[in-house]
């Protein structure tokens, strides 16, 4: 085959923008859903409900232990799909003319990130949920969602006026401190009465963990909101950045309340989902919110 005919396949193979962008969405939204999936099994003492991997037990890869084997096979499927949404963003982009060679790398790193989850969760398993690589699977899984934010937030125009140069460098104090207090949580979690099941260790004392978690939440809300007081005397031409401002700080007081609410109602499994799941969404936020600010500022690359 001569290169000719090589490139007119190659040419036929091309992914448009429009479904570029919406694996890009799919897989950001299911690597948010991989995060409440994956606190599910944990905060339903699942995490040992199929304790072979791939397979739920020896010889037969479907649950038949009742309700926790169903709880962890289900979460097995979601990653299962999730992998493949990733892969899909990731070599559309391959396909994808227009797309500059960072994003490509970046989907790249998106999907290896997500298929890593597979044999760190069998390692996990292992180890009996060791309340280190526990922590380690969620902290991944909201590394990687925040890459998949990234790929997504790459195919949507770029903000209409540019940030202050200071404005952004200042975003990411708060998504710092953001990162600070997604750590502590999970400390936290891991300190409390959710800890994976019945036989699982605990990480350590609770009430330090969450004296800590409430002042790493502290100095994330402090910042967030010097940030978006700037951003408000800039208003005339940064409403873009005040209205994303606007949604993290909204997530972050929708998640305070149903923080303060578990910790009065001791601790009942669904509420701390709905507080991780949450969690989840304010990171999401927060990256497209600093992102956003940063590309502001950059001009298109070419093909972008």
């Amino acid at each position: 085959m001569n290169a000719t005919a090589v490139s007119a396949r190659l040419r036929g193979l091309e992914v448009s923008e429009r479904l570029f962008r919406r694996l890009a969405v799919a897989a950001a939204v299911m690597l948010l859903v991989i995060v409440a999936t994956g606190a599910t099994v944990r905060l339903t003492a699942s995490g040992l409900g199929c304790e072979h991997w791939p397979g739920c037990q020896p010889g037969d890869p479907f649950p038949k232990k009742g309700y926790h084997s169903y709880v962890e096979f289900s979460n097995r499927v979601v990653a299962f799909f999730t992998v493949l949404v990733t892969l899909g963003a990731w070599v559309a982009s391959l396909l994808a003319p227009f797309v500059p060679r960072l994003t490509r790398r970046l989907a790249g790193a998106v999907f290896v990130g997500t298929l890593a989850q597979a044999p760190l969760g069998a390692i996990t398993v292992y180890y009996h949920l060791n309340p280190w690589l526990v922590i380690t699977h969620l902290l991944l899984s909201l590394a990687v969602l925040g890459g998949g934010v990234l790929v997504a937030l790459s195919t949507f125009p770029r903000p209409p006026t540019p940030a202050p140069r200071r404005l952004a460098q200042a975003s990411l104090v708060p998504l710092l401190a953001l990162g600070t207090l997604l750590v502590s949580g999970t400390v936290v979690t891991g300190s409390g009465p959710h800890p994976g099941g019945a036989d699982v260790r605990r990480l350590g004392s609770f009430q330090p963990a969450i004296e800590l978690h409430v002042r790493a939440t502290a100095v994330f809300g402090t910042t967030l909101l010097v940030l978006l007081v700037w951003a408000w005397r800039e208003r005339d031409r940064l409403r873009w950045a005040v209205r994303g401002g606007l949604v993290v700080l909204g997530l972050l007081l929708c998640q305070m309340a149903v923080g303060e609410t578990q910790y009065r109602t001791a601790l009942p499994w669904w509420l701390v989902l709905i507080h991780v799941t949450l969690a989840a969404a304010v990171w999401a936020a927060a990256v497209t919110l600093v992102a956003s600010l940063w590309r502001s500022r950059t001009a298109p690359l070419q093909g972008a």
